[in-house]
């Protein structure tokens, strides 16, 4: 799963942090803002109560109360007003009668206005058409310009009836509700210029600053050039880029430690492996020399192993194993007495016994050690002598079972023994030579490698001509 971006984080984060905020601006504006409203109503409410009163009073002081109907129907007809009506309290009614259509009994809702004498406002915003229903309570009294006990025979205090008002809101809801919607467009869209602004200044500040700063680093350890703090606008990846300049310089400078140790090293095991190549070359050279075999035999086994190894598509290291081992093929017979070793005639059987040891005896003096190079020769010294039918020592083993290795030394050693002469034999020519090998082809030799011998016989002519 691919990681989020440090502008995909930022972002979210602010998105969610400013659309709760956002949500609750909106409702705590929309509960003020009805609250404000109710409030604005409801003193509408009063203010119209107290109009109906002053013209009632009026109307009873120019003893004019039978065309109070017309001054009501006005009062109807305002444009927030779906209805008003009056109600008589009991005195006013037990005085002067209960009135006409437009002025009513108290009832259960109108009654609290009664008790208390103060105004009872119900609000129903929730319907298709809004409205608000207020009971505003004229009480007697004296203390105001027009004296309410010259006409009314009660007590100061006394509530003498009340007006009842029904308020149409609807308009007041729509201009609430286009409010709100300016209100939510303007944030929506302060959220938006929020949002694009931290984007860009994240992209300048953050993101593209950061990227800069990776490929600037990975060219600073490559072209071993410090990074221009100056590119950058922000303190703090000034501040990074100066570090990265440090820690390059110290990652170069042990890298050149590293890379001089490492040249030191190669030399060494260069040198090393050189010295290990005399070596062995040397102790062939000095078995060959015991045994008094012709000249150069174990340089030319070297040289023709080598060639065959080529022409057997075996690996550059590979060929180099097999040519470093091969000198030690008879590394044994160091270990054969000069009686049975140096008998310029035909050994007898209990003398041939002793002198097939030597396979053994190489095998012992080379297998404990774990450099490749001595294991190879291990197993070359172990299988020269294993044919390909099975039939050759120590071990009996044929075909595949007998290692690359000692299938293309027990073939070149055999070549190069043929084609020199011995204090046992004679010399053989050329032909004869080739005769007799492709003569073992499936049974001493691996058929291949008789026939990469065969086909490049002059490559291996040349390396015994050359190291005659």
């Amino acid at each position: 799963m691919q990681k989020p971006t440090i502008k995909r984080i930022t972002l979210k984060n602010l998105m969610t942090f400013l659309m709760l905020l956002s949500l609750a601006t909106l409702v705590i504006l929309t509960v003020n803002f009805r609250s404000i409203s109710v409030r604005i109503i409801e003193d509408k409410a009063l203010a119209i109560s107290e109009v109906v009163k002053a013209g009632l009073t009026s109307h009873m002081r120019a003893e004019i109360m039978a065309k109070r109907d017309y001054f009501l129907a006005e009062i109807n007809a305002l444009t927030l007003v779906n209805n008003v009506t009056i109600i008589r309290s009991k005195e006013v009614s037990d005085q002067f009668g209960t009135g006409h259509w437009r002025e009513k009994e108290r009832d259960h809702v109108t009654e609290q206005a009664f008790k208390s004498g103060r105004p009872v406002f119900i609000l129903n915003d929730l319907e298709m058409k809004p409205y608000l229903r207020a009971i505003v309570p004229f009480i007697a009294s004296t203390e105001e310009q027009l004296n309410c006990l010259k006409c009314h025979e009660v007590k100061e205090g006394t509530v003498l009836g009340a007006v009842d008002l029904r308020l149409d809101l609807t308009e007041y809801r729509n201009v609430t509700a286009k409010l709100l919607a300016a209100i939510g467009v303007v944030t929506f869209t302060f959220i938006l210029l929020i949002v694009v602004n931290n984007f860009r200044t994240i992209q300048r500040y953050v993101q593209d600053p950061l990227n800069k700063l990776i490929k600037k680093s990975e060219d600073a350890y490559h072209t071993h050039t410090p990074i221009n703090v100056d590119e950058f606008e922000c303190l703090e990846f000034e501040h990074v880029a100066k570090e990265i300049n440090l820690f390059t310089q110290e990652v170069i400078h042990r890298h050149e430690v590293i890379e001089k140790k490492n040249l030191e090293l190669e030399v060494m095991s260069d040198e090393i492996e050189h010295t290990l190549q005399e070596t062995i070359f040397t102790m062939g050279v000095i078995e060959e020399q015991r045994s008094k075999e012709t000249n150069n035999h174990t340089l030319r086994v070297t040289k023709y192993s080598q060639l065959l190894g080529d022409l057997s598509g075996l690996s550059e290291r590979e060929v180099e194993l097999l040519s470093m081992a091969a000198p030690l093929h008879d590394i044994g017979k160091l270990g054969i007495p000069d009686a049975i070793l140096l008998k310029p005639g035909k050994l007898t059987e209990a003398e041939y016994e002793v002198m097939k040891n030597h396979c053994q005896m190489g095998y012992n003096m080379l297998s404990h050690s774990k450099r490749d190079v001595l294991q190879s020769a291990a197993i070359i010294a172990y299988q020269h002598h294993e044919k390909w039918d099975g039939s050759g020592y120590p071990q009996g083993l044929a075909g595949e079972e007998i290692h690359i290795y000692g299938r293309i030394v027990t073939l070149v050693d055999v070549f190069d023994a043929l084609a020199a002469k011995r204090i046992y034999k004679e010399k053989w020519a050329l032909p004869e030579i080739l005769t007799y090998i492709e003569k073992q082809r499936g049974s001493q030799f691996d058929p291949k490698l008789v026939d990469f011998l065969v086909e490049n016989i002059d490559a291996f002519l040349a390396i015994k001509h050359r190291y005659q």
